[in-house]
């Protein structure tokens, strides 16, 4: 229940974020049904999935419209990829193991979709995403616009008259690397660069460029250089507010109170390249300790301490949302595996030793909300869920409870 309640917590907080958040226009444009050209604000989303309308306003005033497939021939987002509708055959097959069919040919079906530009030239290579389906189109000089053919099948293997896809092996129609092979004659190009090719979007980019630049050296590669920035390492230092009590039924309860930590940690974030970079993966590792000791007899017959030092390991996906060009704000989710070590918890009385628990931490959640200054500075509020740090015993339990607040600075 309180996984269900952290987890509905972040979807608020994410919903919230994306309200408050600066709604980034950029400069574009787009082409209509009557070839006019229209200059314009549109708002880019960095289309993870080819869209089917988008969002735009014009110089003169703020209201913001919204253009469809339906009216829109080619619309494009300065110093990105640029999209254009075409009447095309596409194949939806199904490349999940569980749904693969027998027939090897593609099953084609007449669509009009928004086509991602990525290489423009004597041959063009066009990009298509749906959810998972992936498929990569082609045309050259005037031609009609044609999928390239990849599909993955199983070979038939028929018992008793029935296809049993228990005993059938999955194979592949690579009908792309000839499709290519038939068309791309330059001497640049071997047989060698056609077998090798995958039906991935680098190995297509790759074989696209090496032909325009053998045929057309005014062609057009619309997909950006790699960011240098997909990686980051920052150095996380901050405060803990912590808290610990352990309990056993009808015996003692030891409130140690609550008291304030140092920590420290380096964090390694990895930005998804998608989304305009508002997604991403770390792991932080970093020292935290909590010590303090408590009477649980008033007369002092009975008490106890704790040292608990560890190694914390929060894994976790973030989000950001942009307020300006300098500043975002982020939320993100963490699981928690604890390490203590040379740690302990030890109950005496009347001086002598009478208990000492085994430090046995849990898998906690965190939950976090940030403020990044000039991709460079960070200040984080994060919370944790309740946990214990001891392994229980008898009737005892332990629950171990912090709240951080962190400062960073990322080297790079």
């Amino acid at each position: 229940m309180k996984k269900c309640t952290i987890t509905l917590a972040i979807l608020i907080l994410i919903s919230c974020l994306e309200s408050f958040s600066q709604i980034v226009f950029e400069n574009g444009y787009f082409i209509d049904e009557s070839n006019k050209k229209t200059e314009c604000l549109i708002k880019n989303v960095d289309w993870d999935n080819n869209p089917t309308k988008f969002n735009y306003k014009l110089p003169q005033n703020d209201e913001v419209q919204i253009a469809t497939i339906q009216s829109v021939k080619e619309f494009g987002v300065n110093n990105f990829p640029k999209y254009i509708r075409a009447k095309v055959e596409i194949d939806r097959s199904d490349n999940d193991y569980e749904n693969l069919s027998f027939q090897r040919d593609p099953e084609f079906h007449e669509e009009i979709l928004f086509l991602k530009v990525l290489i423009e030239g004597s041959a063009s290579l066009y990009y298509y995403k749906e959810r998972d389906l992936i498929r990569f189109f082609y045309s050259v000089s005037d031609s009609e616009i044609t999928q390239l053919v990849y599909k993955q099948y199983y070979l038939s293997n028929v018992n008793n008259g029935i296809e049993n896809k228990l005993s059938s092996f999955i194979t592949e129609n690579n009908y792309f690397k000839q499709q290519l092979f038939l068309t791309f004659k330059c001497h640049e190009l071997g047989v060698n660069d056609f077998e090798n090719i995958e039906y991935e979007k680098m190995d297509l980019e790759r074989i696209f460029v090496k032909y325009n630049e053998c045929t057309d050296p005014n062609y057009t590669n619309y997909q950006p250089k790699q960011k240098k920035d997909l990686f980051n390492l920052s150095i996380r230092p901050g405060i803990n507010y912590s808290s610990l009590e352990v309990y056993s039924s009808g015996y003692y309860h030891a409130d140690f109170g609550s008291k304030v930590g140092f920590r420290l940690g380096i964090e390694v974030e990895s930005i998804m390249p998608f989304n305009k970079n508002k997604w991403s993966l770390f792991v932080e590792p970093n020292y935290q300790y909590f010590k303090s000791e408590t009477s649980i007899r008033s007369n002092g017959s009975l008490y106890s301490e704790v040292d608990y030092k560890s190694i914390e390991l929060p894994v976790g996906i973030r989000h950001y949302s942009f307020l300006n060009e300098n500043s975002k704000l982020f939320i993100n989710v963490a699981c928690v595996f604890d390490i203590p070590f040379s740690s302990s918890i030890n109950f005496k009385s009347n001086g002598y030793l009478v208990d000492s628990p085994k430090i046995q931490s849990e898998l906690r959640l965190a939950l976090g909300l940030g403020y990044k200054y000039k991709d460079k500075y960070i200040l984080e509020m994060r919370y944790f869920t309740d946990g214990g740090i001891a392994a229980p015993y008898q009737d005892a339990t332990s629950s171990y409870k912090c709240f951080s607040v962190i400062m960073g600075v990322t080297l790079f």
